[in-house]
């Protein structure tokens, strides 16, 4: 038999023992301290060193703080939900195409010429030689005359463009359009609206005032009918009403 006091050992000794895992936090699974312990050990008249059997509560690990997500880089003048709601793999661009200001969902690798005739329907700027020497892609970036072709769309967010259709409109003509018309400057017309443009831009810059420097000047805009002449007769026209 064993003695009382052997029994009230042993009970001290367990008691110990589960309070050093209780202080260590030693739960395996789902069970606890108390799981392991002989029944008599949990009876009512174990010792006050007992309480400390108590069942402990599995705790979960603490949860580690979500890192911040940067938001994504975009034009200033493009608002977050405008952002959002862009299909993927596009970029949010804000455009004023002869006019009409909007931000459009453009694709990295889309020029401006693309943009204009496939995305715009503004098929008088004229796809030449897409490599930027014949001129017939020409229009006016903020005023500045460009190869459209060779420019990619999406860098020009919050620049103002203008093509033919927003120089003039029949019944309302640009100068450049009324004297292209009244000097007979064009044959098959293919290159015409990159050669009013570019004039357009030539007047702008206010470099040219003789012949031989329009000749000069618009020697990127190429005419295979061979109208050059007709050509620089009416840019110095519309040049000498405008001087």
């Amino acid at each position: 038999m064993i003695q009382q006091s052997e029994v009230v050992e042993k009970r001290e000794q367990h008691a110990v023992r589960a309070s050093h895992a209780k202080s260590s936090a030693c739960v395996v699974g789902t069970l606890t301290i108390a799981d392991y312990l002989p029944p008599e050990l949990l009876s009512p008249f174990a010792t006050a060193r007992t309480v400390l059997l108590k069942k402990i509560p599995l705790t979960s690990q603490p949860s580690r703080p979500k890192p911040k997500q940067e938001a994504p880089i975009m034009s200033t003048a493009i608002n977050s939900a405008t952002y959002a709601a862009m299909p993927i793999g596009t970029v949010p661009t804000k455009l004023t195409i002869n006019g009409e200001t909007r931000t459009r969902a453009i694709e990295p690798w889309t020029t401006l010429l693309d943009l204009l005739r496939e995305g715009e329907d503004l098929i008088g700027t004229k796809k030449g030689c897409d490599h930027g020497q014949c001129g017939a892609c020409t229009v006016l970036v903020d005023g500045r005359r460009i190869n459209s072709c060779l420019k990619l769309a999406v860098t020009l967010d919050g620049a103002e463009i203008t093509t033919i259709e927003g120089l003039g409109q029949p019944g309302n003509l640009h100068p450049l359009q009324s004297a292209f018309c009244d000097h007979d400057a064009f044959q098959c017309g293919y290159c015409t609206p990159g050669q009013i443009c570019s004039a357009q831009g030539l007047i702008n810059e206010g470099k040219a005032r003789t012949r031989d420097e329009v000749r000069e000047l618009m020697s990127g805009n190429l005419c295979r009918c061979g109208a050059y002449t007709n050509i620089i007769d009416a840019v110095l026209d519309v040049i000498g009403e405008q001087a």
